[in-house]
């Protein structure tokens, strides 16, 4: 059983982690170079704090991360992380103000069900926000590095949603979501803990409880 802290997390499950840079402006350096900060300190940050990283995706503007920490020490590692990343993007490009817009934000995703909705929502933020045709094709993502496309350099653990079945799991990640699912996962990462809310009509389980995004 998962220590249990803050909202009643649950660390035996993973949270979607996110953090965006401040005034939602480009991360001050280019994305190959911001790839590869990230990268680093990610392998020293999940090592160092015996993190379990199982996504990571970066963006113009922020990132998103899927990861367990059963040590129940994530706010430390990811303080560590924020002011390391922030401390290196800022001093190689000469800027002078920090760089995200406060403290990252952190979501716990307490079923299994629920994981593979978020682990969507991950992987398709890039085809979602046109920078990519496929989400294999967008580089900046582990899961490129996970299929062998890319050298990577985070300590990915086990993805047993992709390789399960890489075939099958890449054509459900590259499948069209409907928008309102879209909406009601964005939304759900809003919270603490991700929940759905109930259908605003019918007052109904949102049809996501028992499907697929």
């Amino acid at each position: 059983m998962g220590r249990r802290g803050a909202c009643d997390f649950d660390y035996s499950m993973p949270f979607h982690v996110v953090s965006r840079c401040i005034n939602r402006e480009w991360f001050s350096r280019s994305e190959a170079q911001t790839w590869e900060i990230m990268q680093r300190h990610l392998h020293f940050t999940a090592h160092a704090f015996d993190f379990q990283i199982l996504a990571f995706v970066l963006m113009s503007n922020h990132y998103h991360m899927m990861v367990l920490a059963p040590r129940a020490n994530l706010s430390q590692g990811m303080a560590w992380f924020g002011r390391e990343t922030s401390r290196e993007l800022a001093s190689s490009s000469g800027r002078i103000n920090m760089t995200y817009g406060g403290r990252f934000f952190r979501s716990n995703i307490q079923t299994p069900h629920y994981y593979l909705n978020c682990y969507k929502y991950l992987y398709r933020n890039p085809v979602e926000a046109g920078l990519a045709e496929l989400v294999e094709t967008y580089r900046w993502s582990t899961l490129r590095g996970l299929l062998g496309i890319n050298h990577l350099s985070i300590p990915v653990y086990e993805d047993q949603t992709l390789f399960n079945d890489v075939e099958g799991t890449l054509r459900w990640l590259n499948l069209k979501p409907k928008m309102e699912h879209w909406e009601a996962v964005r939304t759900g990462l809003r919270h603490p803990i991700f929940r759905l809310a109930k259908d605003r009509n019918t007052k109904r389980a949102h049809s996501l409880e028992t499907g697929l995004l």
